[in-house]
């Protein structure tokens, strides 16, 4: 899956010794944590207007109100280092005033770093259980780290076409489920090198099975742009045989393993090399590629997606995802 980097500027507050957080503080930031979940939307587009290039310090904001009335603001912001890390800090306008009013206490990023150790994390990016997906490119994954960090399920790459299997796979596979976090495996889709019968055959050989064990996610298909001839991106195969190839792999896959696979693609390989199928959508879950901040449209026949891969970099370890629904919605996933 493709890899790419990003940037992002920061700037340094000063550092303010403090040895420890005053009992005020402490209070502050309790009486101050139910209202962080809130307030997690409007820190979103507030980060996202940072980055598309908004003034870094704008005028006090109102966020919708909730349904006990009240409204919650964000009046202060700032993108502070701690430990070599860049953080954007975003706080809630009640322990914001505490915090100022709070002679004992300066803002500097000590401060902050025991506030927010304290407060629950403001949210960031897609909401619903984070994921990643991983392969040989990344090696020593540490998966009880991607879990502390958040993770709650790992895809892992374990084949592609009748040929290849990953040295890294067995390791991936059991390190995700030793640190507790539900796995799947995927295969690597080559439509121009043997039949999808075959490729299914050997997926399943290799590391595709599915059980009915509450921690096995579905297998899934890798399907996107020939990464070996970029002139031809549906790897000179005609639409009706694309359509053809991708039911025989998933007939087999059904026929072993007793699950259909989620069918990783973007909307444009799949409307360009399917032909806008809508074949497949009652039927199989959609893992959708869009790095583009949303989902956007998506392939056609799906309504929604089920897993979206939203950007190759971030905290955990290779491609981040995110499961559309709750967690108990992500564990009956797993069962079919």
């Amino acid at each position: 899956m493709p890899r790419a980097g990003s940037s992002t500027r920061t700037e340094t507050l000063p550092e303010v010794p403090v040895t420890s957080p005053s009992a005020t503080l402490r209070r502050a930031v309790a009486s101050s944590s139910a209202h962080a979940a809130r307030v997690a939307g409007a820190g979103v587009r507030v980060m996202r207007a940072i980055l598309a290039g908004a003034p870094t310090a704008p005028p006090r904001a109102e966020e919708n109100r909730t349904n006990r009335g009240h409204i919650y603001r964000f009046v202060d912001m700032s993108v502070v280092t701690l430990g070599g890390i860049p953080v954007l800090v975003l706080l809630p306008g009640g322990l914001m005033r505490r915090l100022r009013r709070t002679r004992s206490v300066l803002l500097g990023p000590a401060v902050l770093a025991a506030a927010l150790s304290t407060t629950p994390a403001l949210a960031a990016g897609p909401q619903g259980p984070r994921g990643h997906d991983v392969s040989a490119h990344q090696e020593a994954v540490d998966f009880r780290q991607a879990r502390t960090d958040g993770a709650r399920f790992t895809y892992v790459k374990a084949t592609e076409s009748t040929s290849y299997r990953s040295p890294s796979f067995r390791e991936q596979y059991d390190g995700a489920a030793k640190a507790g976090l539900l796995r799947g495996a995927y295969h690597f889709a080559l439509p121009d090198r043997s039949s999808g019968t075959a490729q299914a055959a050997f997926f399943v050989r290799n590391g595709g099975d599915w059980r009915p064990d509450g921690r096995t996610l579905p297998p899934a298909l890798d399907l996107e742009a020939n990464p070996y001839d970029s002139a031809h991106k549906c790897y000179g195969v005609s639409k009706a045989k694309m359509r053809a190839w991708i039911s025989d792999f998933s007939d087999e896959t059904l026929r072993l393993t007793g699950r259909r696979p989620m069918l990783y693609t973007t909307a444009h390989w799949w409307n360009t090399c399917t032909g806008n199928s809508t074949a497949f959508a009652r039927t199989h879950p959609l893992w959708l590629a869009n790095w583009a901040g949303s989902p956007g449209p998506l392939p056609a026949g799906w309504t929604y997606w089920t897993v979206w891969q939203h950007a190759v970099k971030g905290p955990l370890p290779g491609d981040q995802n995110v499961f559309n629904g709750s967690a108990a919605d992500l564990e009956r996933f797993t069962d079919g």
